[in-house]
């Protein structure tokens, strides 16, 4: 059966069959040539995971998402970024990761922010004089940091079909997902200098100045105790949460009664109005590091809160505004849940042929050495990335990988970090890239152009992929 529904599934893929679609048609057909009698449990496997309570967080995270962006969220976001890196040598594309980052803790969503942060800052870059095709590439590369950053819907579908903590998977995607903002940061400031990219400053009045806060004498202060508390860290009397929180009580104390240079005076007005934005995704990792709630009560907190912002904070929040997003997060929801419901059919007959245990078998005795066989996974995974969306590659390769992991020394949290980093660079890839195929439309170039400014995001996602396979630790700071 499983032969058959392999066969099936690759044809309707070359057709351009939606892959929800083609998901289900392989497994129906795949049963259908073996044993009729199989089709009630294709039946159970269609609506047996629909009907779980932690997959309720998905459709609530798309609404919180999309609730937040339909407003003043994205654009005070976006202001916030300028504020930050906008000054600088090609300040948009540095906006660009920064909002990235950003983004991730709203929305969760790689394509949505691709969408978002490409309509906003393309046309400016264009304008500005970007070489044709490198916003595109910065914007496609570096949107792939939102599915790292909680609340990620990639990290929560692995959760679910795994069986997972989808909390410990929120806080180990932190670190890899800030590593990968520097990386692109890094890469787009150096083609900004060697090309002379013109920087985008923002007026004086919400221009934030390091000097005003404080001077070097401080600087070398809050510098020597960080790296005081990360040897603490690193020695293991202390968790990264409580270290992290002592350095910035450290600087903050400091700053406010010892130097004195610090007054709340100083900073821009418009990062005020940035501050309920930025505090999503804070909210989301407080409540999954206390465990305080489960991710499905996470999830209806964070459209509470979006509710509550967007109609007493920021006032821009209207019945039509909400209609429209209830009605995009059914549609998203639904196109998810079709993929969870076909992907489901074919878990099914792979576990009844045994599929994922002879794989594991025939890697171990093949390849032998653990790390040729994370090597081997990771090509695998990069591949299968280039030609399936995200979400459908998840669910299709998490069970099957799941069994092989351990083998070779690595847990279902690393492996699910490890998964959505690999896949997310397919989401910039052709054939198939959604981020790339969005970020080529709304720059109106050709894909090729494109492409070629693409290698060293390539690299930088490559370098963060080997680290999270081979660094286990990387992946456990905040857990």
């Amino acid at each position: 059966m499983s032969s058959t529904a392999g066969l099936v599934f690759i044809a309707l893929l070359l057709l351009a069959t939606p892959v929800a679609h083609a998901l289900l048609i392989a497994s129906g057909v795949a049963m259908i040539s073996d044993e009729p009698l199989f089709l009630f449990e294709a039946i159970l496997n269609l609506y047996q995971p629909t009907s779980s309570f932690p997959m309720l967080a998905i459709p609530f995270f798309i609404l919180a998402g999309d609730l937040m962006m339909s407003g003043r969220f994205g654009e005070y976001l976006v202001t916030f970024s300028k504020m930050l890196v906008g000054a600088m040598k090609g300040g948009l594309a540095q906006v660009s990761v920064v909002g990235s980052l950003f983004f991730g803790g709203v929305s969760g969503s790689a394509v949505a922010d691709a969408s978002a942060l490409g309509n906003a800052l393309i046309p400016i870059q264009k304008k500005q004089g970007y070489p044709e095709g490198f916003s595109a590439a910065v914007n496609a590369s570096s949107s792939t940091i939102s599915v790292l950053i909680p609340p990620s819907i990639p990290l929560i579908l692995y959760g679910l079909v795994t069986e997972t903590s989808i909390p410990k998977l929120f806080l180990a995607g932190i670190v890899p997902g800030i590593m990968l903002t520097v990386l692109i940061f890094v890469i787009c400031f150096a083609i900004a200098r060697i090309r002379n990219l013109p920087s985008s400053p923002v007026e004086e009045r919400n221009r934030i100045s390091p000097a005003a806060f404080f001077d070097r004498r401080d600087a070398v202060i809050i510098v020597t105790a960080t790296a005081g508390l990360f040897a603490i860290w690193l020695a293991g009397w202390l968790a990264g949460w409580t270290v992290l929180i002592a350095g910035i009580a450290i600087a903050l104390v400091h700053t406010n009664f010892v130097s004195r240079r610090f007054s709340f005076r100083k900073v821009p007005t418009d990062l005020y109005k940035a501050i309920p934005a930025l505090m999503m995704p804070l909210f989301v990792i407080f409540l999954a590091r206390g465990g305080i709630v489960t991710p499905t009560e996470i999830s209806v907190f964070a459209v509470v809160y979006a509710l509550i912002v967007g109609a007493f904070i920021y006032r821009d929040l209207t019945l039509g505004v909400l209609l429209r997003c209830v009605l995009t997060t059914g549609m998203m929801t639904g196109v998810i849940m079709l993929v969870i419901m076909g992907s489901s059919v074919l878990q099914w007959i792979l576990s009844f042929e045994s599929v994922p245990e002879n794989l594991a078998a025939w890697m171990l005795e093949t390849l032998k050495e653990p790390w040729a066989i994370i090597i081997g996974m990771n090509l695998l995974m990069i591949v299968i990335g280039t030609f399936l969306d995200l979400p459908a590659a998840v669910l299709l390769l998490a069970p099957i990988f799941i069994g092989v992991a351990p083998s070779v020394g690595v847990d279902s949290i690393q492996l699910g970090v490890m998964m959505v980093v690999n896949l997310a660079i397919g989401l910039y890839t052709p054939p198939v890239g959604t981020t790339l195929f969005v970020s080529v439309a709304i720059e109106r170039v050709q894909m090729g152009k494109v492409v070629r400014h693409l290698l060293p995001f390539y690299l930088a996602a490559l370098l963060v992929l080997a680290l999270v396979s081979f660094v286990p630790g990387l992946v456990a700071v905040f857990l």
